[in-house]
């Protein structure tokens, strides 16, 4: 019998100019990398932050609402989980 592996990774791309609206259940225990490009953190009180490259992320009780792509070329993140014993 095959072993589990201990993590799950999910990719996400976004387009120049789009964005994608947060769910924080899908995020929930993540460690986000952003892998290409950058993304836009925006938060329900009107914050945002703009994060490259290399950046090493966790969405988890930040309050935000999407993730936006500023940039002019796709961005790519993504999410890293364990995965249940």
């Amino acid at each position: 019998m095959p072993a589990t592996p201990p993590f799950r990774t999910r990719t996400v791309t976004l387009a120049p100019g789009r964005s994608r609206p947060h769910d924080e259940d899908e995020w929930r225990g993540a460690i986000v990398v952003v892998d290409q490009g950058r993304i836009e953190l925006r938060c329900s009180a009107g914050g945002k932050r703009t994060f490259g490259a290399g950046s090493v992320l966790w969405f988890t009780g930040l309050d935000l609402v999407l993730v936006h792509n500023p940039g002019p070329a796709d961005a790519v993140f993504r999410g890293i989980t364990r995965t249940a014993p």
